[in-house]
């Protein structure tokens, strides 16, 4: 059950169709809105009318406060999907920011995860935990208790010799961004390595090889 709204649950479909939310996109951590500022004065005049949506609507959302911005997520905390009360959150959310001047940009949404590679007989999330201060989630799966760092999932390399790891990342961002974000790594010397999915996500690869997933699913997905 949801600490903040129960069992209830929506697809990021049922959230997009909802009235208001124009300015929100969903990624892999939940749906997301960006606003920007001027000053960190109009940034922070959004926190209270922030406060009062989320009571009002059952929600514990988190907010990152800056003179630039102001994001503003609906976090999934148990991995069990949307709440049904979010897109009513969102729109107040919108209303407030559109009043005191606040301009939505969905370009800027985004969720990173971090995909590190282990030899199959290795185990090196009891690292990660204690390097980062994170907390196990699942069998395999490490996340930061207050959702600030990305989240790490550990994925065994079958016969690969120990000693060695690879690590990609995975960028989530608005699905209506996915192809302009892929245009721009191949534009900074990327290498298109898998386009297969798209677009779903796109894996592309930097000059020196390593992996990056630019995904746009969690927007898209019914």
């Amino acid at each position: 059950m949801d600490a903040s709204t129960g069992d209830e649950r929506i697809t990021g479909a049922d959230f997009h169709r909802a009235s208001g939310v124009e300015d929100w996109r969903i990624v892999a951590s939940g749906p997301q809105a960006v606003f920007l500022a001027t000053s960190l004065a109009q940034a922070a005049s959004l926190v209270a009318p922030i406060v009062d949506a989320a009571a009002s609507a059952g929600v514990l959302p988190d907010v990152d406060v800056r003179p630039e911005a102001v994001v503003v997520s609906v976090p999934d905390r148990d991995f069990q999907g949307i709440p049904a009360s979010a897109p009513v959150f969102a729109a107040e959310v919108s209303r407030a920011a559109a009043e005191r001047g606040l301009t939505p940009d969905p370009s800027r949404v985004q969720a990173i995860q971090l995909y590190v590679a282990q030899h199959s007989g290795a185990d090196v999330r009891p690292f990660f935990l204690a390097a980062l201060g994170y907390e196990p989630l699942g069998d395999g799966d490490a996340v930061d208790p207050l959702r600030r760092g990305p989240q790490l999932a550990m994925n065994p390399i079958a016969g690969d010799a120990a000693g060695r790891g690879r690590t990609h990342l995975d960028v989530f961002v608005p699905a209506d961004q996915r192809q302009a974000r892929v245009d721009a790594a191949l534009a900074a010397q990327g290498r298109l390595a898998d386009d297969s999915r798209a677009p779903m996500w796109s894996t592309l690869a930097s000059p020196d090889n390593h992996g990056v997933d630019i995904a746009g699913w969690p927007d898209a997905r019914d």
